[in-house]
């Protein structure tokens, strides 16, 4: 079984996080995920934690001359904020030391929620590890289950479509040439006027004292058909995901395919007629070549996003997900203290204005994730070469079928 845990306050020492499940032979190497939490830390409208920390991951275990073992492979990336906030978050007790306490809840957070359920009177034990500071040891997972989904020619790409209202046509090309355009901009839109339209939102917005959100899309191609299942509702590869991206702090919708346009759409334009031949994409949905076999069985369209009856279909895997602003403002909305119960405006930790861009970054390494760990329960071996092995053993039996 492919699992993670991760672990880590915002502004405590670190972040860890230990990975199993992983076959041996895999290549990892640290410079490859710090690229990832690179991509995690850009964007335009971040704020000033961005200016502070510079990620890096150190693989402490698991790992042996750039080669997984069949271990778990553990992982820390270092906050380093940590030592201006040592006698306010030290594991040890601590006497007559600044706590930084919190005693009013920011609305559209976890603080009083998580005060009430947990029984806290300082809200900063709550904030400190709901905070998407978290994401860092997500997106160090997510390089890594790149990193093993590459071995088998399967891809992950993601850009923004939307901030603040403002849409991006992002016109139908290959993902490879929309997910570099994304690498270029400074919200990760592959569209040029809009990217430009939208940093003049997030410009207004922060001036304001407000914050903006948007969508972003993830797409995963080269999944062979056959990954997830029909049999078993936890086991369905849309549910799977869409649990994924939606744990993402501040998202709070998804989509598979075309979502919820099918709401609106006849059911001959939502279904995705089957061929058999030569592979040709056709439309507006397809955006990217289909699983990599010359001829088969396919679809030309992809309304469903790639994914039926709860599994892969072999055409690219299509998420859409939408990300509501940020709930931390500097124009304060409105609380009450949770000792005096007196109205107050709610505090204000150190946020961003629009954190869209970061967010998709955080969406590729979640469907990765997930998309790994669906791969490993169909081919999994205990190592990369008895992997390689059984899924050239599938590709053989369903080129046949």
């Amino acid at each position: 079984m492919f699992r993670y845990l991760t672990s880590g306050e915002s502004h405590g020492k670190q972040l860890s996080t230990i990975i199993e499940g992983l076959p041996a032979g895999l290549k990892i190497t640290a410079d490859k995920i710090d690229a990832d939490l690179k991509r995690r830390q850009g964007g335009y409208g971040r704020g000033g934690r961005m200016l502070i920390e510079s990620d890096s991951a150190s693989i402490v275990s698991g790992v042996r001359h750039g080669s997984t073992l069949g271990s778990p492979v553990a992982l820390i990336i270092e906050n380093r904020d940590w030592e201006n906030w040592l006698d306010a978050m030290d594991p040890a007790p601590r006497t007559g030391v600044d706590k930084k306490e919190v005693k009013r809840p920011r609305p559209g957070h976890a603080d009083l929620t998580g005060a009430m359920k947990y029984g806290h009177s300082d809200i900063r034990n709550v904030l400190e590890r709901s905070s998407a500071r978290e994401t860092a040891a997500r997106v160090a997972v997510g390089a890594v289950a790149k990193g093993l989904l590459a071995e088998f020619g399967i891809s992950i790409y993601s850009w923004v479509t939307e901030v603040g209202g403002e849409k991006a046509n992002v016109k139908a090309k290959d993902c490879r040439s929309l997910h570099d355009l994304a690498e270029r901009s400074v919200m990760r839109c592959p569209v040029g006027a809009a990217t430009k339209r939208m940093t003049k939102l997030i410009d207004n917005a922060k001036a304001a004292g407000d914050s903006l959100g948007g969508s972003f899309e993830v797409v995963a191609v080269g999944v062979p058909p056959g990954l997830g299942s029909y049999v078993h509702w936890d086991r369905k590869l849309d549910a799977l995901i869409s649990m994924a991206i939606m744990s993402i702090q501040a998202i709070k919708g998804v989509e598979v395919g075309l979502g919820f346009d099918v709401a609106s759409t006849p059911g001959s334009r939502v279904q995705d007629e089957i061929f058999y031949g030569k592979h040709i994409a056709e439309g507006s949905n397809a955006k990217a070549a289909f699983w990599p076999q010359e001829s088969g069985f396919y679809r030309r369209t992809n309304g469903a996003g790639g994914i039926e009856g709860g599994m892969s279909n072999g055409a690219p895997i299509v998420i859409k997900a939408a990300m509501k602003p940020i709930p931390t403002l500097y124009k304060p909305l409105r609380s009450v203290d949770i000792d005096s119960k007196k109205a107050f405006k709610a505090s204000v930790e150190r946020s961003d204005c629009c954190a869209v861009p970061a967010a998709s970054v955080i969406g590729e390494a979640v469907v990765a994730i997930e998309l790994a760990g669906a791969f490993l329960d169909k081919f999994g071996g205990d190592s990369i070469v008895e992997i390689r092995r059984n899924y050239k053993a599938y590709l053989k039996a369903i080129a046949s079928f």
